[in-house]
């Protein structure tokens, strides 16, 4: 009898393997080199500044209107398309927050699954409150707070 009861639990192992492996592979793949995990890298990354075009690829990847995601970073639309026609970089303080968002993306990727799954978690209301995730992500301190909590999700605590 515990022979069957080891097959059984040998069979649920295999099974729950399989299904992470596909969610793992999986990710921001155009956006992949932009992912950096330490503060340091990140903010001498941020000083060098960052091309426009990664800024239309993160809006292509995570299927957020330009317009959007340039008003989440506190710019204007003209404004990101003036850089580009002009291939200026931009400035550091946009730059960390475009490289935040990308790492929260990636980290809400990684927990939720997908990026759509983690776009819809972002536009739903926190328990007991009427802002949503989305609206904290215009600062880069915004950026860090919904990370953190996401990191709390994966952790298991409730929202």
């Amino acid at each position: 009898m515990m022979k069957t009861t080891t097959q059984k639990y040998s069979k649920t192992k295999e099974k729950s393997a399989t299904i992470a492996e596909p969610a793992m592979g999986y990710g921001l793949p155009s956006l992949n080199h932009f992912i950096i995990k330490d503060h340091y890298s990140l903010v001498k990354k941020a000083r060098s500044g960052v091309d426009t075009q990664v800024f239309y690829s993160l809006a292509e990847t995570i299927k957020m209107p330009e317009k959007t995601l340039a008003s989440v970073i506190n710019l204007s639309p003209r404004t990101i398309s003036n850089y580009r026609d002009q291939h200026k970089e931009l400035d550091a303080n946009y730059s960390e927050h475009l490289l935040k968002l990308i790492n929260l993306y990636h980290l809400g990727q990684e927990i939720f699954g997908s990026v759509e799954d983690f776009s819809l978690w972002l536009q739903r209301p926190f328990y007991n409150s009427e802002e949503k995730p989305m609206d904290f992500l215009n600062t880069p301190g915004g950026v860090d707070l919904i990370a953190t909590e996401v990191e709390k999700i994966a952790q298991g605590y409730p929202i």
